[in-house]
């Protein structure tokens, strides 16, 4: 784990969150000598499950009619 003052870190704030990122080491930030506060990489979220399916199918033809012709269903 990478340790380093808060001072520096306060200056170089956004490159270390991306360094973090990308690398996945953790960061121990320090005032005067003593930890204060650890910066670790966050979990990868999941996909969203809405849109998932967004562009792998083609809709070919009418979705909204019945499958068979009107004359196959029988009436009460």
């Amino acid at each position: 784990m990478k340790q380093m003052g808060a001072g520096e870190f306060k200056a170089e704030c956004l490159a270390i969150m991306d360094q973090v990122y990308k690398t996945g080491e953790s960061v121990l930030i320090t005032k005067r000598g003593k930890p204060v506060a650890k910066l670790v990489p966050a979990k990868k979220q999941r996909d969203d499950i809405f849109g998932y399916m967004v562009g792998k199918a083609k809709i070919v033809g009418d979705i909204v009619g019945p499958v068979t012709p009107l004359e196959d269903w029988e009436s009460k």
